[in-house]
């Protein structure tokens, strides 16, 4: 490989790494003879790691150098920093090439705006539709929109990407402003609009038409960032639940601020990123999509942040004991899903196992509930401890955050994305 190209890798990688919204696929199309590769259902991981190790996709920009000045941006263009832009076919063979070696199943594809955002956009393109029409590259690709580009772009992006995404970034338009006035939301959602027509005509037409194009299959996501701006965690999700109501938007992700720009007094001056305030973000996204949840029952007026010491499935049962203890044999799978230590898959084993018979303590455990913390919220034939409203929701807590921070404390690993239960 040409030294040249392998500096603009070092120093594209570097700058691609900031942006988290790459994850599974979401779609299963499978090898197809005279083509190579294929995003086969088992589901295509992370990004490529800049010490060489296969993590599935390459993630890299097409260039670092962007016209524009946003803050909280490593590439910003006041930043003095390494420069690199790869040619197309530099970037076309450099995809071919990693995934020939078997150091990649895809790409992850973003870049900064030069010019603007037409003449980025249109090189995306060319980059995607090469893999796919000259060199018959199956594999998985995710693509970045740029903000301000053309529906006729977008709408030829879509028909080579498997996923497209375009980033919100802040989360508040007055915000947005303070730290990049070159930006604005219309230039955002205007992009994710053309996705979302393209995905719904797209649709139609496959109901007609059985080898019509299929485009972005895997739909689309977005990434905020979390901890640079004043917002409070309400104002976060209430925007997250808006945008998982258009039916093309897969996945919204959160990234905790990092100070890459300390110099700039319009950002906060944090240490860290605060890595567990996106835990609880996440995990509350995760309540809204797969438990039910609606915001407003996971954040309010008189709690607009989430709890950073607990996660927010049992802050919400903490703040409603008088829902609980819930039969396991007899409650309704929807309450189910809201017993803290209960997870999708666990709530209907326990639906279904009922049927043949009354389920004990030996019983939950054999499904997988997580008695630890269940045992305060359910009762069953022989559940000997007591409840919530026994113990009162301050020393249940006080319980399960001690027992936690003993964890801590002696050095045991603690998960913290426990997303099931």
């Amino acid at each position: 490989m040409d030294e040249s190209v392998l500096n603009k890798l070092k120093i594209l990688a570097e700058s691609a790494k900031y942006d988290v919204s790459c994850a599974s696929s979401g779609t299963s199309r499978s090898h197809k003879k005279g083509q190579i590769g294929s995003a086969e259902g088992w589901g295509i991981c992370h990004s490529f790691a800049e010490d060489g190790r296969c993590i599935s996709l390459l993630k890299i920009m097409l260039t670092n150098n962007c016209i524009y000045d946003c803050a909280y941006c490593i590439n910003r263009r006041s930043n003095d920093l390494p420069r690199a832009t790869f040619s197309v076919t530099e970037l076309v063979n450099l995809t071919i090439e990693f995934y020939r070696r078997n150091y990649i199943e895809g790409l992850f594809l973003s870049s900064g705006v030069v010019r603007n955002p037409d003449y980025t956009m249109e090189r995306l393109v060319r980059v995607v539709k090469d893999l796919r029409q000259v060199y018959k590259f199956n594999g998985y690709i995710h693509m970045k929109s740029i903000p301000g580009a053309s529906q006729e772009l977008v709408n030829e992006a879509g028909l080579y990407a498997d996923r497209m995404s375009v980033n919100i970034e802040i989360p508040n338009e007055q915000s947005l402003q303070l730290l990049a006035p070159e930006k604005d939301f219309q230039s955002v959602f205007t992009p994710m609009r053309f996705i979302q027509q393209g995905m719904l005509q797209s649709a139609e037409d496959r109901k007609k038409y059985r080898h019509a194009p299929r485009f972005v299959p895997a739909g689309q996501s977005t990434q905020m960032i979390v901890g640079a701006t004043p917002d409070k965690d309400k104002d976060i999700l209430h925007l997250t639940s808006a945008l998982y109501k258009r039916p093309s938007m897969k996945r919204v992700y959160y990234s905790g601020f990092v100070p890459v720009n300390a110099y700039d007094h319009r950002l906060p001056a944090l240490k860290q990123p605060p890595l567990i305030r996106e835990n609880r973000l996440y995990q509350a996204d995760w309540l809204l999509r797969f438990y039910n949840f609606k915001v407003d029952e996971i954040v309010d007026d008189s709690y607009p942040d989430l709890d950073l010491e607990i996660d927010p499935k049992l802050a919400w049962a903490l703040r409603h004991p008088e829902a609980f203890p819930i039969d396991v044999n007899r409650a309704d799978y929807e309450m189910l899903l809201r017993v803290p230590g209960l997870g999708v898959k666990s709530a209907k084993m326990i639906v279904t196992a009922r049927r043949y018979s009354r389920l004990g303590t030996a019983q939950l455990k054999q499904i997988g509930v997580v008695l630890k913390k269940a045992q305060y919220f359910i009762t069953c034939h022989e559940l000997p401890t007591k409840t919530v409203n026994e113990l009162k929701p301050e020393n249940v807590r006080r319980i399960l955050t001690q027992r936690t921070n003993r964890k801590i404390d002696d050095g045991q690993l603690i998960i913290p994305f426990d997303f099931i239960n």
